[in-house]
């Protein structure tokens, strides 16, 4: 039995009906069948895998057929033992496949990028942001919202945010996500850039209100001041 044939077997046998119906209804931008499993359970199946010294042929393997086994392949190369320029190598051909917003939230804060690595995948990632593929735009997105929104990279996150043209849903909301964040970590620096001439459309500057004002670490006279600021 081919290893691919043999992880496929096993991709089915943990999957759940009830878990799929879920997950059709989460994942509605995906043109991969979806098998229904939960998280958890395929990150065990992709660390067994890494044990197994399964991963890289697995992939090699691999159809693309089902949701969760492009979204094993990433895990496993997030799990496995390899550097992270060694990743890349394998990383440059999954991220193309990653076509719905779990996949690329569930990837990217499993690589752990170490603040030794960060400006290497800095470097790594902003090419991304320039993609017409919506979800690469996202990875690189949820990238700088897991590892870079701290003081020596905050005004260059907001710099970059600012440029990105995508057109895309899941790439506005990750921009109000990231820019919330960043409103939450630091306040003065992103009201700034609000109160600015900047390039967010309407619907984009008002999600980065109100991811801001939902937030318990933003005080009740802020969320005043954001509800304000809300474009009619």
């Amino acid at each position: 039995m081919k290893i691919y044939e043999e992880i496929e077997k096993r991709l089915i046998d943990i999957s759940e009906e009830s878990q799929k119906k879920l997950n059709v209804k989460l994942c509605p931008d995906t043109n991969k069948e979806i098998l229904g499993i939960r998280i958890p359970k395929l990150r065990k199946l992709a660390k067994d895998i890494v044990k197994e010294e399964k991963w890289e042929q697995f992939i090699k393997e691999s159809q693309d057929r089902y949701f969760e086994e492009v979204l094993l392949q990433g895990l496993s190369i997030a799990y496995s033992k390899n550097s992270l320029q060694e990743k890349y190598i394998y990383m440059k051909e999954f991220i193309p496949k990653m076509d719905s917003w779990a996949m690329t939230d569930t990837f990217t804060p499993t690589l752990k990028v170490k603040d030794k690595d960060l400006e290497n995948y800095w470097n790594f990632i902003i090419p991304f942001t320039k993609s017409d593929k919506e979800f690469e735009v996202r990875f690189a997105i949820i990238s700088m919202l897991d590892y870079y929104i701290r003081e020596e990279y905050v005004n260059e996150v907001i710099k970059i945010l600012d440029n990105i043209k995508h057109e895309g849903y899941y790439v506005k909301m990750a921009i109000a996500w990231t820019l919330a964040e960043i409103g939450i970590k630091f306040n003065d620096i992103l009201m700034t850039y609000l109160e600015s001439d900047n390039n967010l459309d309407k619907f984009t500057f008002n999600k980065t209100l109100q991811k801001m004002i939902e937030s318990y670490r933003i005080s009740d006279n802020q969320k005043s001041v954001l509800r304000k600021m809300k474009i009619k």
